[in-house]
């Protein structure tokens, strides 16, 4: 790798005219790669590929074809790009207090996804789900939440489009993190505790998408918006990479080493890293935790994407849809299983997977926060956990690699993890 420019800037950001007018489609990538596309969905009753009126009555005909879509490019609507454009392009950013803290000759840097106005990358994808349902003359979306990134990115989505929002959260994040309910409810969403049936439940992403779904299939009125996992997800979610492609050559950088990402559902890991996925060079690493360990010890299979078996089964890496994960603090990354896309990846050997403990997330969210000044996520931390690990190797090996990481989210709305956490308190789960 080349040394970058002699340069103490930190900081390399895009003009709002360099914003991307494309998503990237990484499916053809995939048939070029493996020889054939990825397996197709099933119909949960049939066990027959699914087709788009399977579809219909959860999603809008625009995110339908965007699943299923073969293109190497996938316009983005004027309209989409306007509310973008609110925060995007977003900054990549040098590490550099972090490089010196550890003693490391890798070069770090991160995409600075937390300045949204959710505070992580959801709306990436949000905007463009909201924006295609009210264009449909849909007028209320139901989804799902873990720690509540999600059905905030959505709220604030469905506000831009006059749509309305209905929220089912993971009961235990709905208690753990009570502000989160406040900012949903600010950008006019509502918000109930899932699953709705069971209140002594501490609830899965699989419930809480069981919940959202069954109420969409009920209302004519009613589409359900996914945040994760799905194609058109992670395709919405490329905006992440193609941009920091520009800011790397702008830092001076050829290209990244490894590109990283705390992954739960897969659509920011996939975001960052599927841009650079046609460079062989390039290593891809998924990281998760250890608690909820589907990439690193689950069964590649079909299974449900929810609890009751409502969804089409997916080929995927998964821990089974009745899966209960313990209550972590990283809410965002307590699902049974992932992306299609990711999975595929880390089963052909494209892409690798570690997991993480919870304490020693936070242990890295705490160093991230004391030397570079910004309190991560703790979905976030998964990825930092992952950074620190690939500089100590560099640093052993005593290679100059070049590190990029998905910043996903800031941790401003889980400070009572953190209170945990240096209180001592904090558990390791499992």
């Amino acid at each position: 790798m080349a040394a970058p420019a002699d340069t103490t800037d930190t900081r390399f950001s895009l003009p709002q005219s360099a914003l991307p007018t494309a998503w990237f489609n990484v499916a053809p990538h995939l048939s070029d790669l493996f020889g054939a596309p990825l397996d197709p969905p099933l119909h949960p009753a049939t066990r027959e590929p699914v087709g788009p009126d399977d579809l219909a009555p959860l999603f809008a005909q625009e995110l339908i074809g965007q699943e299923m879509a073969t293109d190497p490019w996938i316009d983005i609507p004027g309209e989409v790009l306007d509310v973008l454009r609110l925060w995007r392009p977003t900054p990549l950013v040098r590490a550099r207090r972090l490089e010196a803290a550890l003693g490391t000759p890798a070069r770090i840097y991160f995409k600075d996804e937390s300045v949204s106005p959710a505070g992580s990358h959801k709306p990436n994808s949000a905007v463009p789900q909201a924006f295609y349902n009210a264009k449909e003359g849909i007028t209320r979306l139901t989804t799902e939440t873990g720690a509540g990134q999600w059905g905030t990115a959505l709220s604030f989505a469905c506000a831009q489009y006059d749509v309305e929002c209905a929220v089912y959260m993971v009961r235990k994040s709905f208690e753990q993190k009570p502000y989160r309910k406040v900012i949903m409810e600010t950008w006019g969403g509502t918000v109930v505790p899932s699953p709705i049936d069971d209140p002594s439940h501490p609830g899965s992403l699989g419930a809480a998408i069981s919940d959202a779904v069954r109420d969409a299939v009920g209302r004519d009125d009613t589409h359900y918006a996914l945040g994760s996992v799905l194609n058109h997800v992670l395709l919405h979610q490329t905006v992440i990479g193609l941009e920091a492609q520009q800011q790397l050559e702008s830092a001076g950088e050829t290209r990244p080493d490894v590109v990283i990402a705390p992954c739960g559902g897969g659509s920011n890991l996939g975001g960052i890293a599927l841009p650079f996925l046609p460079d062989p060079s390039v290593r891809l690493l998924a990281a998760e935790p250890a608690s909820c360990p589907t990439l690193t010890q689950g069964r590649y299979e079909y299974d449900y994407g929810d609890t009751a078996g409502f969804t089409p089964l997916m080929n995927m890496y998964t821990l089974g849809h009745d899966f209960v994960p313990p209550g972590i603090h990283a809410g965002g990354l307590r699902y049974h299983g992932d992306s299609p896309i990711i999975s595929k990846l880390v089963h052909e050997g494209r892409m690798e997977a570690v997991a993480h403990r919870q304490r020693a997330v936070f242990e890295a969210n705490v160093l991230f926060a004391r030397v570079e000044g910004k309190v991560p996520a703790p979905e976030a931390g998964h990825g930092i956990a992952s950074v620190i690990q690939e500089a100590n190797d560099a640093t052993a090996k005593g290679e100059e690699r070049v590190i990029l990481f998905n910043y996903c989210g800031h941790g401003l709305l889980d400070l009572a993890a953190y209170q945990e956490y240096l209180a001592g308190d904090l558990v390791d789960e499992p």
